[in-house]
């Protein structure tokens, strides 16, 4: 054909898009030149959309013949259901026009339709319903994924071609996603109405799986690229050169707010076709998890945050290689290179999240998340094993110090880095519930050791040892035994502890060391460091009391004044030692951990829960030896007070004939009483000015027990007369007795029970004690006798010797 002859039709004819096409390619004569290689250009074009064009008529073709195929079968299912209906009605007919006298055989027949016939008949009508179901919605989920498979194939095509199109690759993605999204809602109405089509879902599954394993590189690429074009990421010179520690940088340029125009869209429709991928790849999880703990799975970092993290974590790093020595300005550059660009996160990019429907999702989270999480991987594998590479060698040396410092300064850059990073987001207005520990480990560098509960045995360790070192001097320093604790008064009650300020001092260390425990974004490492950090400290302030009383008593056997004395301050700092751990024990953060026994090093899941009680706090177990440990001194304290009267009484108590005087004189206190009365008031007043008031009570209220039964037991139950004269005796010497004890509290003889009840019994009238004798239990409790047995009352009474 000769193209020369040819002329254009009226510029009135053509349409505006041509129009508009001729004015952008022929805008100028030197344009005419270009005339055959554009009409080879739209000849390649016209082939292969008359090739899209002729697949589409094949695939629509075999569509048709399918479906023509699936109506020939319902027709033929419906013939057939039809032939049935009419031979049921014929039969129903002929059985109505029998005689009476064949009536009991057609009401058989009814029966057999109505029981057999009938049911079945529904059965398979309800069959070819399912099966016209089945084929109309596998027909439409065939076309979709057709559809997305082509628009897959499409932007893989234009993305090879050398003159494509971004704009139009764009578009077909985001109209892949909306087929994606409505075969989605497909399948998750054929999954919960239909379980039994769990094939077609699979099989859809796969092709949709072979889809997006191609859809999301291509569109996580594409990101890349424009996030080059952008400039992304920005240059860290300005961020190395300038103060780390500056608020604001007014030098640093973000490329997320400089864009403007075309780019500034593109940008935006870029990221959100890549949250909304993600948005649909959580439903699919959803459902395909749907009755599993799917929680972990669905939350996954944001990709198009990720995007924008590792290209500047991946710069980064080339600086953080030349600080392994000084981790503090890792630790300074990423705080400043997440803090400069957190702002742009929930100015620009919260709204398209929000677009896309990624419920539960913060930007600023998001990034800040990313960031800590780039920095932890990098410390995990760069900057932890040389620090253990130290600590190996300085343990084969025997010099442990300054690896030992070297860890623990490390340490503290990472909680002081964890407490400025969790107020950045705490900053962006939205409630974060850190309490959960999936929260804290995603903002927390700490959470290199979730995965390497070694690294948290090793800190542990060095903490106990670095406490330990510190507190060894103040333990030896004799003072700090002898000052008491300024303040030591508890917030629950006015009870002053006489505590030495030993107990303060340990005290402080192990608070140093629950402080650090509270950086942890995990309950069961906290409850392990706790353990290995924290319960050891507590153990070695039980030793060191411990020990002290022990030298107090095999110096004296606590004979001596002193000696009781230390013991009692030993116990006043156990007492107040174990009144703090209580107050802490009540607060949540411990309780948590307490609960959380199953992993810490030594218990096992079966011993820290037996399914009954309350749940138990984390010092239970310390607790409970400081409560036996203060029993114990305190019981023999009592104890050995109780030897001493016992002793300076000895003669008091078998002076037999004293109780057989009938003179009516007045009788004053037995002197040997009053001796060993004077020594039990000394010892006591003591104990009183030196030993805290819960102790002291429990000091005096053993001994007035002991002092009752060593009385009753050594007097009243030895057989001995009791004359006029003895009885009172008898009650002059517990006047005094209760006089002494009169000083500790209001009624002494209500802790006399056995004596006062034995005296009541030996000043009653010969005719009273003659009817008590006959009244047995029930004249005892008539006569208020609730301390003294039966056979008890019946020997006192008959020790009784009344005048003729």
């Amino acid at each position: 054909m000769d193209y020369s002859v040819q002329t254009l039709p009226p510029a009135s004819d053509l349409s505006s898009s041509v129009l508009s096409f001729l004015d952008d390619k022929f805008g100028t004569k030197e344009n005419l030149n270009d005339a055959p290689r554009l009409v080879s250009e739209l000849h390649t074009q016209c082939s292969d959309l008359d090739r899209t064009l002729t697949d589409l008529n094949r695939r629509l073709g075999a569509s048709l013949v399918a479906y023509a195929a699936f109506s020939n079968r319902f027709d033929g299912f419906f013939n057939d259901i039809n032939t049935k209906l009419i031979a049921l009605r014929s039969s129903t007919r002929s059985h109505g026009s029998i005689s009476d006298g064949r009536a009991g055989e057609g009401n058989e027949r009814a029966e057999q339709i109505l029981g057999e016939e009938l049911p079945a008949l529904a059965k398979e009508v309800a069959r070819v319903e399912t099966v016209r179901m089945y084929a109309e919605t596998a027909l439409k989920l065939d076309n979709l994924v057709g559809d997305i498979e082509d628009a897959v194939s499409s932007t893989m095509n234009k993305n090879l071609r050398k003159h494509s199109m971004t704009q139009n690759s764009e578009e077909t993605r985001l109209l892949a996603i909306k087929t994606l999204k409505l075969t989605e809602d497909i399948l998750t109405f054929v999954t919960k109405t239909r379980p039994k089509w769990a094939r077609l879902v699979s099989s859809v599954d796969h092709r949709v799986d072979r889809a997006l394993a191609i859809l999301r590189p291509q569109a996580i690429a594409d990101h890349r690229a424009l996030l080059a074009s952008l400039g992304w990421p920005p240059p860290l010179s300005t961020s190395i050169s300038s103060n780390l520690d500056t608020r604001k940088s007014t030098e640093v340029r973000n490329p997320l707010f400089t864009m403007q125009g075309d780019l500034k869209d593109k940008y935006c429709e870029n990221f959100l076709s890549l949250c909304s991928l993600q948005e649909l790849q959580r439903r699919r999880k959803s459902r395909q998890l749907e009755g599993y703990y799917k929680e972990v799975a669905l939350h996954q970092p944001l990709w198009a945050i990720e995007e924008l993290v590792n290209p500047i974590s991946l710069a980064s790093q080339r600086h953080f290689s030349k600080w392994i020595d000084k981790p503090e300005f890792i630790f300074a550059l990423v705080y400043k290179i997440t803090r400069d660009y957190v702002d742009s996160m929930d100015e620009l990019l919260q709204p398209l999240v929000d677009e896309a429907m990624l419920s539960g999702y913060s930007c600023r989270e998001e990034w800040v998340s990313a960031m800590v999480i780039s920095l932890s991987t990098y410390l995990a594998k760069e900057i932890f094993p040389v620090y253990l590479g130290q600590l190996e060698e300085e343990t084969v040396t025997n010099s442990r110090s300054q690896a030992r410092a070297s860890m623990l300064h490390l340490v503290d850059l990472m909680i002081s880095f964890d407490k400025r990073v969790r107020s950045l987001v705490e900053h962006s207005g939205i409630l974060v519930s850190f309490e959960e520990d999936g929260n804290l480990q995603k903002i927390s560098c700490l959470s290199v050791f979730c995965d390497r509960p070694d690294w948290l045995d090793l800190w542990a360790e060095i903490e106990l040892s670095d406490a330990l070192d510190k507190i060894k001097p103040e333990i030896a320093d004799e003072k700090i035994w002898r000052m008491k604790v300024q303040g030591a008064v508890l917030v629950s009650g006015p009870e002053d502890f006489k505590s030495p300020a030993v107990s303060s001092a340990f005290l402080k260390h192990l608070s140093s060391v629950v402080e650090r425990c509270r950086s942890l974004p995990s309950t069961t490492l906290r409850s392990r460091f706790l353990k290995l950090a924290g319960t050891p400290l507590i153990q070695k302030f039980l030793d060191c009391v411990l020990l002290r009383c022990q030298e107090a008593e095999g110096l004296t056997a606590l004979t001596d004044d002193d000696a009781m004395i230390k013991v009692a301050k030993s116990i006043n700092a156990a007492h107040y030692f174990e009144s703090i751990l209580k107050e802490w024990s009540e607060d949540i953060f411990f309780l948590e951990m307490g609960s959380d026994k199953g992993d810490q090093p030594g218990i096992s899941v079966s011993e820290n829960n037996d399914g009954e009680g309350p749940a138990s706090g984390i010092f239970d177990e310390e607790i409970g030896k400081l409560e036996r440990f203060i029993a114990e001194w305190v019981e023999k304290l009592s104890v050995v007070i109780l030897r001493g009267f016992d002793a300076r009484c000895r003669d008091y108590i078998k002076n037999r004939r004293q109780w057989q005087e009938k003179g009516e004189e007045t009788w004053t206190a037995s002197k040997s009483l009053v001796g060993a009365l004077d020594y039990l008031q000394g010892k006591v007043s003591v104990l009183e000015k030196d030993l805290n008031g819960v102790d002291f009570v429990g000091v005096w209220r053993s001994l007035a027990a002991g002092v009752d039964r060593l009385i009753f037991n050594g007097i009243l139950m030895s057989n001995v007369k009791f004359y006029d004269g003895g009885v009172e005796r008898f009650d002059n010497d517990l006047q005094v007795l209760f006089g002494v004890f009169g000083a500790w509290c209001l009624r002494p003889e209500g802790f006399f029970p056995k004596v006062t009840e034995g005296l009541k019994s030996l000043k009653m009238g010969k005719k009273q004690l003659q009817v008590s004798l006959v009244g047995g239990e029930k004249w005892m409790k008539d006569n208020g006798i609730r301390h003294l047995s039966a056979t008890e009352i019946v020997k006192i009474l008959r020790s009784r010797v009344f005048p003729n």
